[in-house]
């Protein structure tokens, strides 16, 4: 699925294909109940559930492989790194890398955007360079260039937003200018799921010769990403919103600019050779992963991707769009409710408010229900300050959800209206 398909014409689509019945039985996590109450888990974009094939998987490493890698000649150490970096070849086929060595194992999509910050950024940002970011963005893909760009004295430039949720490509263009040093762009919004056109926005950007990040926490999960199609420069996300362990990311770097990049920390397995007076040091990716790695972390991702790609990624779409399209007409229905934002392509996630009743309040009350949703600014201050809201509550989808529990959805967000008005 592109970014640049209309949301009639993903609506359109019939039938996903995917067994949602069985699918669920692959997460013992949504049998349990809150109170008296099923668990409705509508919070995936916060953190998915994760299926029994990952944590057996983890289980199993630490039963049967557990030992450190790249250093040793013993039976489990080559065990547990020739898992380890199946995993890394799994996750470069999963998104079509060039080459398994693109693909550097981090914490999460934090410190995938701190190590481009404090090793590319450093190296190649210098005084009154701009570095351009929207309205949408995580805070994650704004503090480390605040702060290299505080450390630089270049300038922090911002693509807003209209009144739908959706970048003003107008203004884009006009912000592309020749002191424009990086693009980085959230795929998808995490706060609202506008979904923005970030082929064009490379294609763009790249026509200037400006280099292109792309933060990809809330797209990964959703859509079809090809990262060799896509020619971005930077791509980076997170194993946990992929069905994945936490404490584990991946980022993404054309192998060039890799190279050019240098380390992050200092430490173990990312040397060369070590002598009191110089240090020199192993090439991508193992030059970015000092010290004793989340090796478990690496294969449960590794066992996730094996997942995803059997359930099919272009399955798991469909089924979320139509969820999207469902709960956009449901909640529509719910007297003083408020879809937040309208862009024509949303995914993985909407926010909405209810006349007179905190988002806190509404997500207290719809726990009573056993409901988990998001209640809070996510991250996304300044696009709250936009939208003149302090905060939203938001529903994510995954591809365990079903129109049944949108219901259940529907109906505490009724049971709220009511208590509030």
């Amino acid at each position: 699925m592109s970014e640049t398909v209309s949301q009639s014409q993903l609506n359109s689509t019939l039938g996903s294909g995917l067994d949602v019945d069985a699918v669920r039985r692959d997460f013992p996590i949504l049998d349990i109940q809150v109170g008296k109450k099923p668990l409705v888990y509508l919070d995936s974009a916060a953190t998915a559930q994760k299926p029994q094939q990952v944590t057996d998987t983890i289980q199993r490493y630490y039963m049967m492989q557990n030992a450190n890698i790249h250093r040793g000649v013993h039976y489990l150490s080559q065990s547990a790194t020739d898992a380890y970096e199946e995993s890394r070849r799994k996750i470069a086929t999963f998104f079509n890398a060039a080459t398994p060595d693109e693909i550097v194992f981090v914490r999460g999509t934090t410190e995938a955007i701190n190590l481009v910050a404090q090793t590319w950024g450093r190296t190649n940002i210098k005084k009154d360079d701009e570095i351009l970011i929207s309205e949408l963005e995580h805070h994650a893909n704004i503090v480390p260039w605040q702060i290299l760009c505080e450390e630089k004295g270049a300038r922090l430039k911002v693509i807003p937003i209209d009144d739908r949720g959706r970048l003003k490509l107008d203004a884009f263009e006009k912000l592309l200018t020749s002191a424009t040093r990086l693009l980085a762009i959230t795929h998808i919004s995490n706060a609202i799921g506008t979904v923005n056109p970030i082929r064009e926005m490379i294609r763009r950007a790249h026509a200037l010769d400006i280099p292109v990040l792309i933060d990809g926490a809330q797209s990964a999960p959703h859509l079809p990403i090809d990262l060799q199609a896509l020619d971005c420069d930077f791509y980076v996300c997170s194993g946990h919103k992929l069905y994945g362990p936490t404490g584990i990311g991946i980022l993404y770097a054309k192998y060039t600019i890799l190279k050019s990049m240098p380390p992050y920390q200092g430490g173990g397995d990312m040397i060369q050779t070590v002598t009191f007076e110089k240090t020199t040091y192993k090439a991508p990716p193992e030059r970015f992963e000092a010290g004793t790695p989340n090796i478990a972390g690496v294969v449960g991702l590794g066992a996730a991707i094996d997942y995803v790609q059997n359930l099919g990624r272009d399955r798991i779409a469909r089924h979320e769009t139509d969820l999207i399209a469902y709960a956009e007409d449901r909640l529509a229905t719910v007297p003083g409710l408020k879809l937040i934002g309208s862009p024509e392509t949303r995914a993985g996630a909407l926010s909405f408010v209810i006349d007179g009743a905190h988002p806190h309040d509404i997500g207290t009350i719809l726990d009573s229900e056993g409901i988990a949703i998001r209640a809070g600014h996510h991250c996304a201050q300044p696009l709250m300050r936009r939208l003149g809201l302090p905060s939203t509550a938001r529903a994510s989808f995954a591809c365990y959800n079903t129109h049944e529990e949108i219901d259940a959805l529907e109906k505490a967000a009724r049971k709220v209206q009511k208590l509030f008005n």
